[in-house]
């Protein structure tokens, strides 16, 4: 079925790439420290992300409890800023109580801006959210296109992919991937470029 959209909404078809993030271990947090500490804790980790987020040319267009969702101009982009969330993340929270998930993926996209809001949704959007659900701590998962373009091989060059495939929720086919750990070390020097 087609559908005008409604009457004050904006909608247009573009190429993005979409990260997700998410916090691992607040659940824990919550419990151990107390809903104001721990709600202060993710306000701080918004904060941070959202810096790497727009010194790499992306916006956040939404959080979701302790999730982030960001946009960027291409998947290069979303990668330099993902290996950054993580180091800046963990150096911040040496403890290790705390980490960072992310999945990305890039494609077309359904761009819809609704009362001063802007928000995405279609295939890439939900790719990048189950892409991020396949991912744990420090970890940033893509799928073997995404990752093996030469500006995103180039953006995560140093770090050391493991292979794996996963039927993906909502998602036909079972998907090729690639999982890349971020070491403080591997993400410090892509932070430095």
């Amino acid at each position: 079925a087609t559908e005008a959209p409604a009457s004050g909404v904006d909608l247009r078809v573009g190429h993005l790439a979409l990260l997700f993030s998410d916090l691992v271990g607040s659940t824990a947090l919550y419990e151990r420290v107390g809903d104001a500490r721990a709600f202060a804790i993710v306000e701080e980790h918004f904060q941070l992300m959202g810096g790497v987020i727009a010194a790499r040319g992306g916006a956040i267009v939404k959080t979701m409890g302790d999730a982030v969702m960001a946009s960027f101009p291409s998947a290069a982009d979303a990668a330099v800023a993902a290996r950054e969330m993580i180091a800046r993340h963990d150096a911040a929270h040496p403890d290790g109580d705390l980490g960072v998930k992310i999945g990305l993926h890039a494609g077309p996209c359904l761009a819809v801006r609704a009362n001063e809001r802007l928000d995405f949704f279609g295939t890439t959007v939900n790719m990048a959210a189950r892409l991020q659900a396949q991912a744990g701590a420090s970890e940033i998962v893509l799928t073997e296109e995404t990752a093996e373009a030469p500006a995103v091989a180039r953006a995560l060059e140093g770090l050391t992919p493991s292979r794996f495939t996963a039927a993906l929720k909502g998602i036909e086919s079972e998907q090729a991937l690639l999982r890349f750990e971020v070491q403080a070390a591997a993400a410090e020097s892509s932070a430095a470029e």
